[in-house]
């Protein structure tokens, strides 16, 4: 990772601006782990990010991180490509925040790196599910089919 300057800020000093970026990177590569989910990670995200808080740290994760599908929704935030429009307002003044801009935009710099191979082990992990859910469901309806 690049030596990004930061600036402090009324709520967020420089050096917690890089904290932030570490801790951000961190806990892509590390596949989601909800022990790498910091707490002053979810705070700028829901402060800085345009993320609604989900009641705590632990509902923001259980949106966010236990379904691939929403995964894939939150990464899209961070993705140039796709506009980094926030997933729960559908704008993106977030990135160009005057006091965030920096941060902001080394997250989404950060996350592309690491994007395809953060797409392709979601992708790996909603086909697992849904292999999953449809050997449930193949499960139910022989048991509805032969019972009677």
């Amino acid at each position: 990772m690049e030596t990004i300057e930061f600036k402090d800020v009324r709520f967020m000093t420089a050096a917690d601006k890089k904290r932030v970026l570490r801790q951000f990177v961190r806990f892509l590569k590390s596949g989601f782990e909800a022990r790498l989910f910091m707490k002053s990670l979810y705070h700028h995200l829901i402060q800085h990010c345009s993320f609604i808080a989900h009641y705590n740290q632990g509902g923001f994760y259980g949106v966010y991180f236990e379904d691939p599908s929403a995964t894939q929704r939150f990464l899209d935030q961070f993705d140039r490509s796709k506009g980094c429009l926030s997933v729960e307002y559908g704008y993106a003044w977030w990135i160009n925040d005057e006091d965030y801009r920096d941060i902001n935009n080394a997250m989404v710099d950060a996350a592309a790196d690491l994007m395809p191979s953060l797409r392709g082990m979601l992708k790996e992990r909603e086909t697992k599910k849904a292999r999953q859910e449809l050997e449930q469901a193949e499960r139910r309806l022989k048991a509805v089919l032969t019972t009677g």
